[in-house]
């Protein structure tokens, strides 16, 4: 049974998954069932906070040499029959993207396939449905750079849109120390209801539905953080109350709240609650009242459109 690596060169973490291909087959059609994760190791990189002025730093372009030339020597282990890097809002949303891009490939002596806005939300409803069945409803991924949502209809994706802000551009931007003071997530909120207003509401009753998936990191926070909260098992279904609980412990027992993300979520304590608070405002903004966490995402997704299904791999130029 043949491997096949995937790197995911985000906004807040650089991860590596190693996935076990049990059919090499075409298939027309891959559930998660098909193939099986051997490794799955990521690294809290924080590039988002790299970016300065619009651009990539040169110490952003350092760190993700760094930490890409590391994941490229542990996939060495595995005998991979393909292994395939692709990046995300952060390297795709900086003023100086072509370049960061070709100085990083020359460095790692590897190709970086530079996804679309379109291609993120599109792989990550793919990866959803590996995992899911997702009936009628609109699929949101909070990454560090961007928010994702997504029209889902008879098994289908639509109106794939991308909103410029997500949990790491969100801390970086607003927050001056670790978790966000009042004042400081009132500005977060503001900042993401202007990026609505210029991208979705003209359109918004595309994305109305009582029922909304969720993959990605932020969303898995959410899910870690209420089971503190509530002391109960991780749930997979959460309700926008579920979210005003974790952002009203924030506000009145800031100590409280942190000793409980340190339990949930150590490495994404300072990122949480901004990513919370951009769940509830889309929640809220369009009428969901659950939103169910989805065991897939856009790593799966890249697996099942651009390896599996035989898409040919980017050359370097």
């Amino acid at each position: 049974m043949p491997n096949y690596g995937i790197i995911d060169l985000g906004s807040n973490t650089v991860r590596m998954c190693i996935y076990e291909v049990r059919n090499s087959k075409q298939l027309e059609y891959r559930k998660k069932k098909d193939f099986r994760t051997i490794i799955n190791h990521k690294v809290m990189a924080g590039l988002a906070a790299h970016v300065v002025d619009g651009e990539m730093t040169d110490q952003g372009i350092e760190h993700a040499v760094s930490v890409l030339s590391g994941h490229l020597r542990r996939a060495e282990y595995f005998d991979c029959k393909r292994l395939d890097i692709f990046a995300t809002a952060v390297l795709r949303n900086c003023e100086n993207s072509h370049e960061a891009v070709r100085v990083i490939e020359r460095r790692i002596g590897h190709d970086i396939r530079l996804l679309s806005s379109a291609d993120e939300a599109h792989l990550g409803f793919v990866g959803a449905m590996s995992a899911d069945a997702l009936g009628t409803g609109t699929l949101i991924d909070i990454g560090g750079g961007s928010t994702e949502l997504t029209r889902v209809r008879d098994g289908k994706d639509s109106n794939n849109v991308s909103i410029g802000q997500g949990s790491l551009s969100s801390y970086a931007n607003f927050v001056a120390g670790v978790l966000p003071t009042a004042h400081e997530a009132r500005a977060i909120v503001e900042s993401f209801d202007e990026k609505l207003e210029e991208t979705v509401r003209k359109n918004r009753d595309r994305y109305e539905n009582a029922q909304f998936y969720g993959v990605g990191g932020a969303v898995r926070a959410a899910s870690k953080m209420i089971a503190e909260v509530k002391r109960s098992a991780r749930p997979t279904d959460l309700t926008p109350a579920d979210l005003d609980q974790i952002v009203t412990l924030s506000c009145e027992d800031p100590s409280a709240f942190a000793h409980l993300a340190v339990k949930a979520t150590p490495d994404r304590v300072h990122t949480l609650l901004p990513g919370c608070l951009i769940l509830r405002r889309v929640l809220e903004e369009f009428g969901a009242e659950s939103l169910h966490v989805c065991g897939g995402g856009v790593r799966e997704g890249y697996l099942i459109e651009r390896i599996l299904k035989g898409v040919p791999k980017q050359q370097r130029s």
